[in-house]
């Protein structure tokens, strides 16, 4: 056969190409990403709108029907499914495994930039994500401090933190925890309000109408230009305290008058506790089709750089990264693959008793396993633990081969025939019998790749990478 025949014949050549797979495919295996199993998740965007005080019966009807008819009209659409709670309405849109998930993101921004004059006038800008509706952070970065308190963090996580982990590659959103926002609140005295014929729609008004920002116009003369800004927003308590709702008669009735100021937080429902102390956490949340390992490594590495600037009294840590169990996953699997060559190598040696004859099935293993990545690089596939299984069963099938090759021709040089004759011969005897044999694996195993379903999709890379191993 020619392979066999220009390997005995030129073995330099032979150990070049044996090589050159080693090369390649450690090239390959420098560039492949890592997950915990194969990528089986489909595209997903998730639709938000925040409509303050209402209740899921209204976001259904006024909210949830509007979007989910925009969107059903968007190409490669597999699934719909809204939820809605107090004040907040979510719709999640499945596609097509084929469809691009930045495409999808696009199409259901554009299709629901259509219909946002339909909602309410209360409600907020829908917001968009290319991620699942319901996904959970993959990793949890908090803030604390000894000297700083919990709306300060939430502060300082807003201006400085949450922008920088939004714009990293594979990240969807960035989830404050725990959040404590500054908020001026106003606390309403029923008795004084009936007393002034007050409601607390008059005093909204009040407030909406007199803590406002807006362009005035410009002022021109000959040599210069000024723009002129109406600059009425409230700062301070004393501000909001003194805003006139009424002049009755000579008196002026203020907010002061009927309410209780003071500067509070928006929210002081939840506390996030991080080592047992109070703190502030960054949910991160990955993309439906982002490597979670190279995610939490992009994170890791902006961490570092935060840290260079950060201030002494703010301490920045993680507390969960969803990475870690992959990573040990892993490894434990790369343990057993090392474990599995060593066992197979001196089983070998057990049975035949020659080192140098061992020798030679022994290269095999690693020729055939890591020129398999190469197969994995070029079909897009990640090292996981089904490829990584695949390939720890490829370890005692790869040696097959080698062996029936080798004992036929120690079978011809214990006859009396010189070792290159022998290997010359023997080769030729043998190789389609080892080529019929690999055909057989093939045929076995790819068409697991090929089933329908989640199964097929989860199996998928299984049965390719035992392939490419083979071959």
């Amino acid at each position: 056969m020619v392979l066999s025949d220009v390997s005995v014949k030129r073995p330099v050549f032979a150990t070049v190409v044996s090589l050159l797979i080693v090369v390649f495919g450690i090239s390959a295996l420098m560039k492949l990403p890592i997950r915990e199993y194969p990528d089986i998740d489909p595209p997903q965007v998730s639709v938000e709108v925040t409509y303050e005080g209402a209740a899921p019966e209204v976001l259904d009807t006024q909210i949830i029907q509007v979007v989910e008819g925009a969107i059903a009209g968007v190409e490669g659409v597999s699934r719909i499914e809204s939820r809605s709670r107090l004040g907040s309405a979510r719709t999640s849109v499945e596609f097509d495994l084929d469809r691009d998930l930045d495409i999808a993101a696009n199409d259901v921004r554009d299709a629901v930039s259509r219909i946002i004059n339909q909602l309410p006038e209360e409600a907020e800008a829908p917001v968009i994500a290319k991620s699942d509706s319901d996904a959970r952070p993959i990793i949890w970065v908090t803030l604390s401090s000894d000297t700083l308190a919990t709306q300060e963090l939430t502060d300082f996580a807003e201006r400085s933190l949450v922008d920088r982990f939004a714009v990293l590659d594979g990240v969807s959103e960035v989830n404050i925890g725990g959040e404590r926002r500054y908020a001026m609140r106003v606390w309403l005295d029923r008795q004084r309000m009936a007393a002034n014929g007050i409601a607390v729609n008059d005093i909204a008004t009040a407030l909406r109408a007199n803590n406002v920002e807006l362009p005035a116009g410009r002022l021109e003369s000959a040599s210069r230009s000024f723009t002129v800004r109406a600059d009425n927003r409230l700062a301070t308590v004393e501000e909001f305290r003194d805003l006139v709702l009424r002049q009755q008669g000579s008196y002026q009735l203020r907010v002061g008058d009927v309410a209780r100021v003071e500067l509070g937080v928006e929210n002081d429902d939840t506390e996030l506790r991080a080592n047992g102390e109070t703190a502030v956490g960054l949910g991160i949340i990955r993309q439906s089709k982002a490597n979670t390992v190279s995610v939490s490594d992009n994170v890791r590495a902006e961490i570092e750089r935060i840290r260079e600037n950060l201030p002494a009294d703010i301490a920045l840590d993680i507390n969960y990264d969803e990475s870690l169990f992959i990573r040990a996953s892993i490894r434990e699997v790369l343990i057993t693959l090392g474990l599995s060559m060593t066992l197979v190598i001196l089983v070998i040696f057990a049975f035949l008793g020659n080192l140098r004859a061992t020798l030679i099935p022994a290269v095999t293993i690693p020729v055939s396993v890591i020129g398999a990545f190469m197969g994995l690089g070029a079909l897009g596939f990640s090292i996981n633990v089904l490829t990584l299984l695949a390939l720890i069963l490829a370890i005692g099938l790869v040696v097959d081969d080698a062996i029936v090759m080798l004992e036929n021709i120690q079978r011809r040089i214990d006859e009396g025939e010189s070792r290159l004759v022998a290997a010359y011969l023997g080769a030729r005897q043998v190789a389609f019998a080892v080529v019929a044999t690999t055909l057989t694996l093939v045929a076995v195993f790819v068409p697991i790749s090929f089933m329908g379903g989640d199964v097929g999709r989860l199996f998928g890379e299984f049965g390719f990478t035992l392939a490419a191993a083979v071959i």
